[in-house]
């Protein structure tokens, strides 16, 4: 072995510097740790450079655009031009440094870790080896164990004549620089319909397609109608229940086969899954399967001895909040702290298009599903004072579901203006499992959207 492939002994590596990677990697170093953090990318992931925080920049300048070409009915005429310009700068300079993670790994080094830029693999229990961007090798053991946090790239269907092309994901589009003309967005979860929503509302003619039957599967039937009734009447056409035959592209941009048409369009945005970052990880060397989509952990996010994994890839949702939860149970785990352990009864998530679609806990389906003896209220958003008051951009929804045996909420949803924000009363709800009884007994603050609760709870079992 040579002096520069020499072990060096730490107490903790951390690869995989995601939010929740990162903050564990950041709490490990202010404990006294001594750890060493690496990622073959840019340190903070997905999340602040090609998710979250620019995509919610997009959707907040589109939203401006609607919102202005409400006031002709609620203030006056309005003439609006839409601008990609502005979108793209804030973008560039104020969400992604030019997606440059200088000032993040500037932040784990003052907390106390080794940063590294590099490719890290498991090279047995509590080891790993880590090829550098310069072609050096660093090796490691860590005393207390290693912490994997490997997230998930954009999947691309194989689609004949897809792969080679100039398509677009996530991590394109945040990247744009003008609006298309026209667009093709593959794939109606969150992803394709925030992205969607977004470039009609600057102008692009979109067309969004969607394998499954409706558009987000896995939220409430009626929040998935209520908002391709949205993005209906915006303008963008709305196909389900297809799958393209084949992808071509040339000089006139995108043409997607599908079984009885073919569609056009300057841009192919690809948002239809993601892939699990295991591949090359070595997970084989640790007893585990390198082929799985995820990675079993316990309630300490333990997959094995000195191996705890986090995010995405651990099966309990692709969500920034759910990475982040998961790596304060971790590392307590790591520090030797007591504390409680993972739950995911109540996993909230929301969809930013406009309206906010959210839901916490289960759809009224899966609690079927799961032999509950379930009761449901709903109350659209729109008949609530607020949503009166509101008027244009009110549509939505506030749905509730119980189980009838304990009284207790398993599962909301809520689609409307701010609608992740008024989740929050009913995310307390079905994570403390407050009776039914007290939330009815509860003072609504009016006129609220979030007083619907009370309506939607007067629903039940109705």
């Amino acid at each position: 072995m040579s002096t520069q492939e020499q072990e060096h002994e730490v107490d903790l590596v951390v690869i995989g510097l995601g939010p929740g990677g990162e903050a564990l990697a950041t709490g490990a170093a202010r404990a006294g740790l001594d750890v060493v953090a690496v990622d073959k990318h840019l340190v903070g992931g997905e999340c602040p450079y090609y998710g979250c925080i620019p995509s919610k920049m997009m959707l907040r300048a589109a939203d401006s655009l609607a919102e202005a070409r409400r006031a002709g009915t609620l203030a006056g005429d309005v003439e609006v031009t839409a601008s990609w310009a502005p979108v793209a700068r804030r973008i560039r300079e104020e969400a992604t440094d030019d997606w440059d993670d200088t000032v993040a790994v500037r932040r784990l080094a003052d907390a106390g870790a080794t940063v590294h830029h590099g490719t890290a693999r498991l090279d047995g229990p509590r080891r790993v080896v880590v090829e550098l961007r310069d072609g050096s090798t660093r090796r490691y053991s860590a005393r207390r164990g290693v912490v994997v946090n490997p997230g998930t790239r954009p999947a691309l269907p194989p689609v004949p004549g897809l792969a080679g092309t100039p398509c677009w994901t996530n991590r394109d589009a945040v990247r744009a620089t003008v609006a298309p003309a026209s667009l093709v967005v593959l794939g109606g979860g969150p992803i394709g319909c925030e992205l969607a929503q977004v470039f009609a509302r600057f102008g692009t003619r979109v067309t969004l397609l969607q394998h499954n039957e409706r558009l987000l599967p896995h939220d409430e039937p009626e929040a998935s109608a209520l908002l391709e009734r949205v993005l209906l009447d915006e303008g963008v056409r709305v196909v389900t229940g297809v799958e393209p035959r084949r992808v071509a592209h040339g000089a006139g941009g995108f043409t997607l086969t599908l079984d009885d048409e073919v569609v056009h369009g300057d841009r192919l945005l690809v948002a239809a899954g993601r892939t699990p970052n295991l591949d090359g990880l070595g997970l084989e060397t640790v007893g585990l399967d390198p082929s799985a989509r995820t990675v079993r952990v316990d309630e300490r996010l333990r997959a094995a001895e000195g191996l705890w994994v986090l995010g995405d890839v651990t099966g309990h949702g692709a969500y920034t909040h759910v990475s982040m939860y998961q790596s304060a149970v971790a590392l307590r785990d790591v520090l030797g702290q007591d504390g409680p352990p993972a739950a995911y009864h109540a996993v909230p998530h929301v969809t930013f298009t406009d309206p906010e679609v959210a839901g916490v806990g289960m759809t009224e389906q899966q609690a079927r599903d799961a032999g509950l003896r379930v009761h449901t209220g709903s109350t659209p958003m729109e008949q609530s004072s607020r949503g009166f008051v509101h008027g244009p951009g009110a549509t939505g929804l506030v749905k509730v579901v119980e189980d009838a045996d304990r009284g207790v909420l398993v599962g909301a949803s809520v689609v409307g203006p701010a609608g992740g924000e008024v989740l929050g009363a009913l995310a307390v709800a079905v994570h403390a499992g407050v009776p039914v009884a007290t939330l009815r007994t509860m003072i609504y603050a009016y006129p609220t959207f979030h007083r619907a609760i009370e309506s939607a709870l007067a629903d039940l079992g109705i």
